[in-house]
């Protein structure tokens, strides 16, 4: 072990985990493609494109040239007062891309940062004329983010952040779909609706899938639905597509799987293909003169918003997925998945095997070992990050059909060693 990760393991802090007794972490020399070159010689390739971000995978020359471009221009600058040609191509790429309802941009630096805005987007539209409309409606089993409102709509018991339920603000939840049940879920969501719509702002959802909630599909009949009863009760719809977005699925944005149009959408993570933080919100005009009646405006602007660097490589990323076949690509793993993992079905502790777009997802019926479990897939050649009940993958579009089929290998064989 090097000088630098004696320190790592003594000091640094690693996403939901503990700092004073830290699970095993691998150091990552360079990466290239679909693959990690861990620091001791290993070659991986990695079934998570770095938390679903990477969908080009690592290295990439356009997204490389992109941000060379754009260094020797600005680095940064304020977009308080100004603005510049980056974060304006930007949100005109993005409009041309998601529903024709969603006319404005709103830039922000993470998924979490991007709900936050959305949340406080709908609760500012109701204030000049209804603001007893102060709450949010949800779903079990979501997931939003790390941050305080989005903490406040993620699952508040099965979800990671139950410790803060007392503490953060109340929403509304009511159960989530679940296959061709989730008419009664719909329904309990009308129930909510009708009593108690004079306080509901808005319904946020994660559309088709939700993600680090459980992995779970749902009907896109539900979603169509939520619609129609956002538009009766007078309630907003927020998608946050922040995991879902930009091909994920199988369509651009998941919403798509339904043909229905939010009035406000998250968007983040693929957004600059894994090489930057960034995120951002799409709002209906009319949302946005809701929040700016009566001379209000929107109060928020972070330091870093429209970063002219990650503008530059959202841009270059967004023209390498149109140019690309990432339909078909992404078709071609969810093939691999359904036909691949299939054969751990019938596995003893398998509780479920799914698959949709690019997600490959096992549950099985009991907490899986981590470090245990990922020991063995980089032994086998992978990197995945299981956690809870689930061993899944969201790799990145550009696997080999060698490494895609190393990939389901090593899933399946994992399983039947647990």
């Amino acid at each position: 072990m090097t000088a630098w990760e004696s320190f790592d393991r003594r000091h640094v802090w690693h996403p939901y985990a503990s700092v004073l007794h830290p699970d095993p972490v691998y150091a990552v020399r360079s990466a290239h493609g679909a693959r990690l070159e861990l620091a001791d010689g290993r070659s991986v390739v990695d079934g998570m494109a770095s938390w679903w971000c990477a969908i080009h995978g690592y290295n990439v020359p356009e997204l490389n040239e992109a941000l060379s471009r754009q260094i020797n221009r600005m680095a940064h600058v304020m977009f308080g007062g100004l603005t510049h040609e980056p974060a304006v191509r930007l949100a005109g790429r993005l409009l041309e891309l998601v529903p024709d309802s969603l006319e404005h941009v709103f830039f922000a630096d993470s998924g979490s940062v991007a709900v936050e805005v959305a949340l406080k987007m709908a609760l500012q539209f109701w204030l000049p004329n209804r603001p007893g409309k102060h709450k949010i409606l949800t779903i079990r089993h979501g997931y939003h983010g790390d941050t305080f409102g989005a903490m406040s709509v993620c699952d508040p018991v099965t979800g990671m952040h139950h410790l803060f339920s007392g503490m953060l603000p109340q929403q509304l939840f009511v159960a989530a779909p679940s296959g061709e049940q989730w008419v009664y879920a719909a329904a309990e969501m009308e129930s909510v609706l009708r009593t108690r719509g004079h306080e509901i702002a808005a319904v946020i959802l994660e559309p088709i899938v939700q993600g680090a909630g459980g992995m779970r599909f749902y009907a896109p009949a539900f979603l169509r639905q939520v619609r129609k009863l956002c538009d009766t009760y007078e309630v907003l719809l927020i998608l946050d597509e922040i995991a879902t977005g930009f091909g994920r699925t199988g369509k651009m944005f998941a919403c798509e799987h339904a043909g229905i149009e939010p009035d406000i959408m998250c968007l983040g993570k693929a957004l600059t293909g894994g090489y930057m933080s960034l995120a951002a919100v799409l709002a209906s005009h009319r949302v946005a003169r809701g929040v700016e009646a009566g001379g209000q405006v929107l109060m928020h602007g972070p330091t870093f918003m429209a970063n002219p660097l990650a503008c530059s490589v959202a841009l270059a990323s967004i023209d390498l997925l149109l140019s690309s076949p990432w339909s078909e690509r992404v078709e071609r793993i969810e093939q691999a998945f359904r036909k691949g993992l299939e054969s751990c079905r019938a596995a003893k502790g398998v509780a479920d095997v799914r698959a949709l777009g690019a997600i490959g997802v096992i549950e099985m019926k009991e907490p899986v070992d981590v470090p245990a479990i990922q020991e063995s897939l980089l032994a086998k050649g992978v990197w995945l990050r299981p956690f809870a009940r689930l061993i899944y993958a969201m790799p990145p579009y550009i696997l080999t059909d060698q490494e895609l089929a190393l990939l389901v290998e090593a899933m399946v064989e994992v399983v039947h060693e647990c």
